[in-house]
């Protein structure tokens, strides 16, 4: 069964877990995993991070015991596809998060003025100079955090270290490992705080990026969906969340 009593984390694994995206490392070679991880590998922890996405991008709940018979990913989309309440409409999401976006950015970056399209570069729209006040600008203007922005990725992965050595540190004395996981948890709010780095290269993959993460804040009209983006969009946050490959993620992939 996919599981019994699906534990939806407040997203802290997401913070602390050795993530081949984030840190661009060998953690392959160091750990002994495959090249490729399929959906059944993953831990139900981390399903449940990427599900609460699910939740607040279409603007519905699960219920408790609703996903307990669950077994494939293709199930798990025509709950969803179900769940998702609206007119249809069989315009395209991405597209409107685009033109939004251009609308905002033709306002506040002086650089989006020349030709700006969907290949546009996000460093070019952002100096480092300006870009926190600017992405900070284009999240009151959206009215929801792109997460656009994040500190060097040896920050994080000293981050990283820091916490897991402080939960051995458990192990010697308690007083200790509690107050290093406490500064570790500190030190990343920090950083992510004050971080310039951007790893979303184009406006384009950007306005990908919302229409996933926020799909009923960035429809024109949000009590309409296009009920056949549903299950595509669920799987892009599946991909984009656990570095799973489209070739893996099929309606048949089942869950560990």
């Amino acid at each position: 069964a996919f599981c019994s009593n699906f534990n939806f984390s407040s997203g802290a694994t997401e913070r602390y877990r050795c993530r081949r995206k984030a840190f661009n490392v060998t953690c392959n070679a160091k750990m002994n995993l495959p090249d490729t991880i399929e959906l059944k590998n993953i831990d139900q922890e981390e399903v449940g991070d990427v599900l609460l996405k699910v939740e607040k991008s279409f603007g519905f709940k699960f219920g408790d015991t609703e996903l307990k018979d669950v077994k494939t990913f293709g199930e798990l989309c025509d709950i969803i596809t179900h769940k998702v309440q609206g007119d249809n409409s069989n315009d395209c999401t991405t597209q409107q998060a685009f033109y939004k976006l251009r609308a905002i950015l033709l306002v506040t970056s002086p650089a989006a003025r020349d030709n700006l399209s969907v290949e546009t570069g996000l460093e070019q729209l952002f100096p480092r100079q300006t870009r926190r006040r600017q992405v900070n600008s284009l999240d009151e203007r959206l009215g929801f955090k792109t997460n656009l922005l994040r500190p060097k990725h040896w920050v994080t992965l000293c981050f990283v270290l820091v916490f897991f050595a402080s939960l051995i540190g458990l192990y010697f004395s308690w007083q200790a490992g509690l107050a290093g996981i406490a500064f570790s948890i500190l030190i990343y709010k920090l950083t992510y705080r004050f971080g310039k780095e951007i790893d979303i290269a184009t406006v384009g993959k950007l306005s990908e990026k919302i229409a996933r993460e926020h799909y009923r804040k960035i429809r024109r009209n949000s009590g309409t969906i296009n009920r056949n983006e549903v299950a595509k969009k669920v799987k892009e946050l599946f991909m984009a969340d656990l570095d799973l490959e489209d070739k893996v993620l099929t309606r048949d992939a089942t869950f560990g």
